[in-house]
């Protein structure tokens, strides 16, 4: 981190522009009598950083404009520390400069801001500043103090930012007096007619442009100007300081008397030193952030990801430690070159770290549930399947779901053995563990024979159940009875589709039936619960050696969602119960506007690597972040950001060769979209987003009726209406008959399939069973 002069943080707040009766442009003081001046400040933040001329945005050389950017400063004043006595005094002069030395060509005019001793302005001007006090001698020497200070800050304003690139603008904003000045001189090609030099702010809100760097600022006067920032995180940190600025209303920041306008702070029920503190903390750990990226410590910014990123984003990522570093932070006033107290970063440091965990947790919840929806719409898929309304009416083997209800009783356990009587449960559970062992290699032949004949997408066995895990799990599951854990040995088995399902159920009936202590179907019927995190498989208990075992049976689209990390999807959803959330974004419920905010500065940590306009539809892992920083701006009142993050990423979609604009996940977004637009009073743009929903919903309904063999059976509305009057029982009837239809239909539909693929189960039998009843075939049909 760059060291801070300790003259420029004492000389940091400046008020409003006072023109000048002499004519010589007078431009900022600031006073030091808390009794009798008006405008005392004794708190704020002063932020620096670089924004996009807009005389070169949208250039062919913009990327290029942006990576040159040169390091801004950010620095917190310390709200419980008065300011010193000082006084600054600027004055505008017009200054001619030549490039051309002899020849005296391409000249420039400019204004620029110097220093005036106190002596060497007019009466006037001392009058006003003082506002017609006589200054003791005591007085008197701050304010000379100060205006050496003064000085030595100009000084290092000028070598400071001397060098800055064509094409960027460092402002200056400080939130104790309300203003923002240009400190860097402009370019050659820079509207000089449009450039905003200085402005007192009464209102902000995000830009609608598409890099989301922009903010909209207005001033008292009611002029509006929009800045771009070089990166998005400058453009969320000068948002959120200049929303907390106009929210506090706290002594020395009232802008005496001005009017000013704050979305979300202002309403908020805090004291002065709680806003001061907010404030404080926001900018410290926004700064902290913005160093960690700048010195390349955060964590997975080199992932696999990384490697299909395009060329621009590439090159942003190579000057993320240098030039692209935006802004820094000094949170406490000292001497010049001496260090940051150790105390105050190890608080920044811890305050961080809470809130990255906090980060990490929502970001796990909106990934459980983006998982859950592919569940979900993968099971809608799977059940167009010919073969689903045969496998959806049938009943399994001692399964408790089929009963209707939740935590039964579970009907298949291990044999409780007499020797037990005298054992401790963890004896009895090592003695489980040497039994399973045991079995194990029988499993394996039976897999081993199941596979060979269907030829498995997937196939695994074992290993064995640790002792921990088996006591945790007949503690959450069954009361502490170790004996209802059935899974001590086990393997799984993943299928192709359905069809292969229900050959592997005849194949396992006819192989090693009297071995089947249970098939359990019911979490893949339609109209059971799947397990918790939308996950849907088939178990199949088998006695082996006096031991239950199990297999578990997954279908390969299920599987492939999460693959081996499936398991560990089920058990985060059943651990934080994901399934009570009708949306990731409710995890954020009860959160305060302070936490929320520091999240957002979470978030764009993790997106540090790949701004929004580089984004490309394979980031999946970036994609994720910014869905979960939408939730962060729906909540925090940045709608437009949401807004223009969300059509970013349904854009996105719309361009996946594997998603496209019809798919469940573009419509989720959509759906989103659709909430920040009517936040923002876009009625007529949500108006044909829900239109767009709409249509594809309709779409969608009419491919499942034709796939499930059409609506031929419907009658017109009205004729429903009368027969229903002359016969109550008609739609229930109707409903049976049609579900009997469908049965048979899919029935037919598996007997011509099972003929085609797997013939092999009548002659490994010497039978046909073709008509042959399955054990767990209730169709009847």
């Amino acid at each position: 981190m760059a060291p801070l002069a300790t003259e420029q943080m004492e000389a940091e707040a400046m008020e409003p522009t006072i023109d000048s009766k002499a004519g010589n442009g007078l431009a900022a003081s600031s006073y030091d009598d808390e009794s009798e001046s008006p405008m005392l400040l004794n708190s704020g933040t002063i932020m620096e950083a670089a924004f996009i001329d807009p005389a070169y945005a949208g250039r062919k050389g913009d990327a290029e404009v942006e990576l040159r950017a040169s390091t801004a400063l950010l620095s917190s004043v310390d709200p419980s520390h008065k300011p010193a006595q000082k006084l600054t005094v600027h004055t505008q002069e017009t200054v001619t400069t030549s490039r051309c030395g002899f020849f005296q060509c391409c000249k420039k005019t400019e204004e620029q801001v110097v220093v005036k001793d106190f002596d060497t302005l007019t009466k006037d001007e001392q009058q006003m500043l003082t506002n017609g006090k006589s200054l003791s001698k005591k007085e008197r020497a701050k304010m000379i103090k100060a205006q050496e200070k003064a000085r030595r800050r100009a000084e290092l304003d000028r070598s400071k930012y001397s060098k800055v690139p064509e094409g960027l603008l460092v402002y200056r904003l400080d939130t104790a007096a309300h203003t923002m000045s240009l400190v860097s001189p402009p370019s050659a090609k820079t509207n000089m007619s449009t450039l905003v030099q200085h402005m007192v702010i009464a209102a902000a809100s995000p830009g609608d442009d598409t890099s989301r760097r922009s903010i909209r600022l207005t001033g008292e006067d009611g002029n509006t100007t929009v800045l771009t920032a070089v990166e998005q995180r400058t453009a969320i940190s000068w948002m959120e300081a200049v929303e907390m600025m106009l929210g506090n209303t706290s002594k020395g920041r009232r802008l005496f008397g001005r009017s000013t306008k704050s979305r979300g702070w202002g309403a908020e029920r805090l004291n002065d030193a709680e806003r001061n503190e907010i404030e404080d903390n926001y900018v410290n750990l926004a700064a902290y952030s913005n160093n960690l990226i700048r010195a390349g410590a955060i964590p997975g910014k080199d992932g696999q990801e990384d490697q299909k990123k395009s060329k621009r984003s590439k090159a942003k990522a190579k000057a993320g430690g240098a030039a692209a570093g935006i802004y820094y932070s000094v949170t406490k006033q000292r001497e010049e070159g001496d260090d940051i107290e150790e105390e105050a970063l190890e608080s920044i440091a811890k305050r961080r770290a809470v809130i990255k965990d906090s980060w990490d947790f929502y970001r796990m919840i909106c990934s459980l549930l983006r998982d859950k929806r592919k569940y979900d719409e993968v099971f809608r898929k799977m059940t167009m399947d010919p073969v689903f309304s045969y496998l959806n009416s049938m009943t399994g083997l001692n399964d408790p779901g089929d009963t209707g209800y939740e935590n039964t009783e579970k009907a298949v356990v291990q044999k409780d053995l007499s020797k037990y009587a005298g054992m401790t449960r963890t004896e009895v559970v090592q003695d489980q563990i040497a039994q399973a062992e045991e079995a194990l290699p029988s499993l394996v032949e039976i897999c081993k024979a199941l596979a060979g004949s269907l030829g498995m997408e997937e196939v695994g066995v074992g290993p064995v159940k640790e002792l921990s895990s088996a006591i945790r799990k007949a503690e959450k599951k069954y009361n502490g009875d170790v004996l209802k854990v059935t899974d001590y040995c086990r393997a799984l088995l993943v299928v192709k589709d359905f069809p292969t399902l229900l050959a592997l159920l005849e194949l396992a009936r006819d192989s090693f039936g009297p071995l089947i202590r249970r098939v359990k179907l019911s979490s893949i019927k339609a109209d059971h619960k799947s397990l918790s995190g939308g996950y849907r498989d088939c178990k199949i208990n088998l006695e082996l050696k006096e031991h239950i075992c199990e297999i578990q049976v997954h279908v390969w689209p299920m599987w492939v969602v999460c693959g081996v990390d499936g398991f560990r999807h089920y058990r985060h959803c059943l651990e934080y119960s994901t399934d009570s959330f009708a949306n990731p974004y409710e995890s954020l419920d009860g959160l305060d506007r302070k936490t929320v905010a520091e999240l957002i500065v979470m978030s764009e940590e993790a997106v540090a690597d790949m701004p929004l306009d580089s984004l490309e539809w394979y980031h999946e892992k970036y994609i994720l972040d910014y869905f979960a920083e939408v939730g962060l701006f729906l909540r925090h009142g940045l709608d437009q950001w949401a807004e223009t993050t969300l059509r970013e990423l349904i854009r996105l979609r719309c361009e996946s060769p594997d998603i496209g604009p019809k798919h469940h996940e573009t419509r989720f977004l959509k759906q989103y979209l659709v909430e920040a637009l009517e936040n923002q009073g876009k009625k007529s743009q949500a108006k044909t987003v829900i239109k767009e929903l709409a249509e594809a919903e309709k779409a969608e309904r009419k491919e499942r009726e034709r796939l499930m063999g059409g609506d031929e059976g419907i009658d017109c509305f009205t004729c429903g209406v009368f027969e229903g009057l002359m016969d109550p029982n008609k739609d229930e009837r109707e409903e049976e008959e049609r579900v009997k239809k469908e049965v048979k239909a899919s029935k037919r539909a598996w007997r011509r399939i099972r003929e085609e693929r797997f013939k092999f189960l009548d002659a490994s039998n010497g039978i046909d069973n073709r008509d042959q009843s399955n054990f767990s075939d209730t169709s009847g049909y």
